[in-house]
């Protein structure tokens, strides 16, 4: 008798690319705001502070939002609690990426970084987080080591083209 092909945990998948999924939107969000921002004459901290946590926030709503239809439309009822609780789980993981960028911010608003120097700080850790869910997203692929390199290369690139899509659509 052949051995039987390992059981797969759909929703567990289902939750854990959702989780991916609103943290690199949430990723990109608070990276555009912060490329924005400082291209701004004269960025204030405070303005960023709220721009970014307000900016990430609508975005991680929205994608709370997307969920409950998309669960209505397939389902054709309300989510259950576990699986609003498991919605929830994700808006605050994908609210987790203005964490250290705010508080980057928030040491230019009590004046001990420079503005300009935080917002650039800030930019690189969302680069860096952009990265390291790229490569935590390739890596757990079946893919030979070369594709791995060649897709978080594609992946690299069209990182590239949002960030520049967004920062071109937000300074117009």
């Amino acid at each position: 008798m052949p051995d039987a092909a390992p059981q797969v945990d759909v929703e567990k998948e289902r939750a854990a690319a959702t989780y991916f999924k609103e943290r690199v939107y949430a990723t990109f969000t608070g990276l555009a705001i912060v490329l924005v921002t400082a291209t701004a004459f004269h960025p204030e901290a405070d303005h960023a502070f709220f721009a970014l946590v307000l900016g990430v926030l609508g975005i991680t709503a929205a994608g709370f939002v997307s969920e409950i239809i998309s669960h209505l439309a397939v389902h054709r009822e309300f989510p259950g609690r576990r699986r609003v609780e498991e919605m929830l789980k994700v808006a605050g993981g994908a609210m987790g990426t203005v964490l250290i960028p705010g508080g980057i911010i928030v040491l230019a608003w009590v004046d001990v970084l420079d503005i300009d120097t935080a917002l650039t700080v800030c930019a690189f850790v969302f680069i860096g987080t952009l990265a390291v869910i790229g490569w935590l997203g390739v890596r757990r692929s079946r893919l030979p080591l070369r594709q791995q390199l060649l897709a978080l290369l594609l992946l690299l690139a069209l990182g590239l083209l949002v960030i520049g899509l967004q920062t071109v659509a937000h300074s117009v």
